[in-house]
């Protein structure tokens, strides 16, 4: 009986860090409505405003995240994006990150169109990376469930143009 009790808790030892989602540094997982469900432990800022200051102050790209809450595509785009614990950790050490769920009138937020999903980078300049885009020639800044590795290369590029611009 004691041998099958303490297999079965190896079992569940095993399984339950098999299945563990990424924890920020601080060892930390804090739900902000802020989120929106795109990844409670990170730190949402409030407006783009404070999401600029954040950039510029942390010297950290910033990534705006436009969805809308009843879009099956963003809805689609977000279970992808959360289960990535390696987005989920560049973006809690690297990133300042702001997600919008309505359109803005800035049209360097919407280069190309108002379309959701799309991440549009910006650096610590404030200038808005036009550089840095998806997969699509018609929604130049739009991502789906299969572009969680694009997404992740991209989040490289933005960190690699900030160092190589220092």
């Amino acid at each position: 009986m004691t041998r099958a009790a303490a297999s079965l808790v190896l079992v569940l030892v095993a399984l339950s860090s098999t299945f563990a989602k990424y924890v920020p540094k601080s060892g930390q997982r804090i739900p902000q409505s802020l989120s929106r469900g795109w990844g409670d432990q990170l730190n949402w800022a409030q407006t783009y405003e404070e999401a600029l200051f954040l950039s510029r102050s942390r010297n950290k790209p910033l990534m705006v995240l436009f969805h809308l809450e009843d879009c099956p595509h963003s809805q689609a785009f977000k279970q992808a994006f959360n289960e990535n614990d390696k987005i989920q950790r560049i973006l809690d050490e690297d990133f300042v990150v702001f997600n919008v769920i309505q359109e803005t009138v800035d049209q360097h937020l919407s280069p190309d169109g108002q379309y959701v999903p799309r991440i549009i980078f910006v650096d610590p300049s404030m200038t808005v990376r036009d550089d840095i885009i998806g997969r699509y020639s018609n929604r130049l800044y739009a991502y789906e469930p299969g572009d969680v590795k694009l997404l992740l290369e991209n989040m490289k590029k933005a960190k690699k143009l900030l160092k190589s611009e220092l």
